[in-house]
């Protein structure tokens, strides 16, 4: 039977200039969700995600090309060229958002600023991510994950005084902007449907991370305090026999008689060294300590169990391979599979809406398998394409 359910984003054209997370993180949400999604890339090499582990140049093998590009289509063009130009114009009359992730003044000074294609189309949304920002003395510095991890203050705090500065290895920056960019790109999409009108939106990886920080800025600027959850006294990863376990000892009346009781210990709350939250900051490396010891002497499931029947927040610390294979994720649905391969599994969207509302459309598209049919969409003609083709400007 046809699938006839219509997905959320049915009918959205997107023009998506970007490359590597930030932008196709946040353009493939919109593809999954059912908008078109145009990918346009530079002819021969294309996103420079689709070669950045040296696999197979069209990108097709390489799994972190393949992670930010299902359900897109692309176009290969030189956008060096005016014939080039005006295929981006052409397209951009009968889009509905613009999307791009280059240094502030990049896509204006290709051609492509939103004064210039809000003139071609009162109703487009051009949407913007950057590494700092539209304006400022860092807008036109080159934005990266790790260099936000440094210049936000996140890489700066710890949870351990005793551990040297380090880089986070997820791309928690991306990720974050990416979402936030899909969310100005929504609203945005909501404001048009009540005004008519387009806007540019823009978010930036710096800002992202101040956002994620919102606890933290407001203790620090109103109280001069510091939150750190990851730093609280009864908070700690701990090594068991044959593992590791993290217990968070928040969030309840006397979380340290509980997890005393937990570890079998006495009930350091009784003690006047230990009874208070501000006391126990003071000692924190003493409990930590007798934590630590008791720890060691069991398996990871014996003290999870003891945990959780003091109904503490703990888990076991798995590797993301582990996390991969557990029961939960199998039930949530959380790996897909491009092409219904067995050999490529890909993480699918965490949202859970309606049924069919997120779909596999398209797998990864090859560079710029998709010109000839986005063009003839276009109303190109056949002998025009070709022409396209012959000059060098469509690959």
């Amino acid at each position: 039977m046809q699938n006839t359910t219509v997905q959320p984003l049915s009918g959205i054209r997107v023009i998506d200039f970007t490359q590597v997370m930030l932008g196709p993180c946040a353009t493939q949400v919109l593809g999954d969700y059912g908008a078109d999604v145009i990918k346009v890339e530079r002819p021969g090499s294309g996103d420079l995600s689709r070669s950045v582990l040296d696999n197979d140049p069209e990108g097709l093998d390489n799994p972190v090309y393949a992670s930010l590009n299902r359900n897109k289509r692309s176009i290969a063009l030189d956008l060096r060229k005016p014939e080039g130009k005006q295929v981006i114009y052409d397209l951009v009359k009968t889009a509905d958002v613009v999307v791009d992730n280059f240094r502030a003044g990049v896509m204006a000074r290709m051609g492509f600023g939103y004064e210039t294609l809000s003139q071609l189309n009162p109703r487009i949304i051009c949407a913007t991510g950057t590494g700092f920002g539209l304006a400022g003395p860092l807008s036109g510095k080159g934005g990266q994950d790790v260099v936000a991890q440094a210049m936000s203050g996140v890489m700066a705090r710890k949870s351990n005084e005793d551990v040297p500065l380090t880089i986070y290895p997820t791309t928690l920056c991306d990720y974050t902007a990416g979402m936030h960019l899909a969310q100005a790109i929504l609203l945005a999409l909501l404001h048009r449907e009540r005004t008519g009108s387009g806007q540019q939106v823009a978010v930036s990886l710096f800002e992202s991370m101040l956002a994620m920080q919102m606890q933290e800025v407001a203790s620090g600027l109103q109280r001069q305090s510091e939150v750190n959850w990851g730093a609280m006294p009864l908070t700690g990863v701990f090594e068991t026999t044959d593992g590791a376990v993290v217990i968070v000892g928040a969030f309840k009346l006397n979380p340290l008689q509980d997890i005393c009781i937990a570890l079998g210990l006495p009930d350091l709350s009784a003690d006047p060294r230990y009874a208070t939250l501000a006391e126990q900051r003071v000692r924190k490396s003493e409990l930590q300590k007798l934590f630590a010891d008791r720890f060691r002497t069991n398996s990871t499931r014996h003290w999870l169990d003891r945990l959780e029947e003091r109904d503490l927040l703990c888990s076991p610390v798995l590797t993301l391979r582990q996390a991969l294979e557990h029961e939960q994720t199998k039930i949530n649905g959380s790996v897909i599979y491009l092409d219904d391969d067995p050999a490529r599994p890909v993480i699918g969207s965490p949202l859970m809406l309606a049924p069919d509302a997120f779909r596999l459309r398209h797998r990864p598209p090859k560079l710029g398998e998709n010109g000839k049919t986005i063009l003839a969409e276009a109303g190109y003609s056949e002998q025009r394409i070709g022409d396209l083709q012959a000059s060098g400007v469509l690959a």
